[in-house]
């Protein structure tokens, strides 16, 4: 089972904002401001895995994902 999945299960009626195509870079949810808590490192992995360069991975998660607010519920994104 996905972290998400947990995540849903134990908080049935919360809704969150996902970043899409992030689900395995998930680490958890800040019970305080009910946001999803994903690891950059990770993020920065996937999109590599994706064909991207290291490099290129970092600057567009730093711009495009870890950059954009969405709202009282963007996602939290931490190190690991």
């Amino acid at each position: 089972m996905k972290v998400l999945d947990i995540i849903i299960l134990q908080y049935p009626e919360e809704e969150f904002t996902i970043a899409t195509g992030f689900d395995q870079a998930i680490i958890g949810v800040d019970e305080v401001s009910m946001r999803i808590i994903y690891s950059m490192a990770k993020c920065v992995d996937i999109l590599i895995a994706e064909g991207m360069t290291e490099e290129d991975a970092e600057d567009y998660f730093d711009y495009n994902v870890a950059g954009a607010y969405v709202g009282e519920r963007t996602p939290i994104w931490s190190f690991p």
